[in-house]
């Protein structure tokens, strides 16, 4: 049943598992229990990014582009695009001093990321591998430094590997705030 406020018909508010998206024996994430600071690091850093695929899991192209309250552009597909241009960006931009261009922001439009988010298939699937291939990159990327504290091998710093990390954490930890709403805002579904 869907509460109704003036013209807008509203989702029920439903749950995955109780208050999870996943039952525990399905959760992808870890529960903690990194040891040193690197597997930490790297292990909050993997729980987010699973959180956020959750929080889109099951979603056709309509529900992933759908869009939060005009005037916003913010939805789950553009988050994702985002995503994908921030893995990018901080990683093989500023770590590696990679000369790339952003995957879907212009200097046109600062905010293609979001802009271009629309209901097609095709653009979802290109979403999706975009960050899938950026996160594999970072990855790597991570796994060949010597340590966090190493920096890009030609500017000398000032911005270390152990902040990109913990940087990153956060940016994931807020998109997937906005993703909760998001998917509340597409179907009802709530939880962790």
């Amino acid at each position: 049943m869907s509460e109704n406020y003036g013209e807008t018909a509203l989702p029920t508010r439903t749950f995955g598992w109780k208050d999870m998206f996943a039952r525990p024996e399905e959760d992808p994430r870890s529960d903690g229990g990194f040891v040193g600071e690197r597997d930490t690091l790297l292990g909050y850093l993997n729980d987010q990014r699973l959180t956020f695929r959750l929080k889109c899991a099951g979603l056709d192209a309509a529900g992933m582009a759908r869009r939060s309250v005009p005037p916003s552009t913010l939805s789950l597909l553009g988050i994702l695009r985002h995503l994908a241009d921030v893995e990018r960006y901080w990683f093989r931009k500023v770590m590696a001093g990679q000369d790339i261009p952003w995957r879907f922001r212009t200097d046109e439009d600062r905010d293609g990321a979001f802009t271009g988010a629309v209901p097609d298939p095709e653009v979802v699937a290109a979403a999706w591998n975009g960050w899938r291939e950026e996160v594999a990159e970072a990855d790597a990327l991570v796994a060949a430094a010597p340590d966090l504290g190493a920096v890009h091998p030609d500017k000398g710093g000032p911005i270390t590997l152990r902040e990109i990390l913990v940087h990153m954490i956060e940016e994931y930890a807020r998109h997937n705030g906005h993703a909760d709403l998001l998917r509340e805002c597409v179907d009802g579904r709530v939880g962790q």
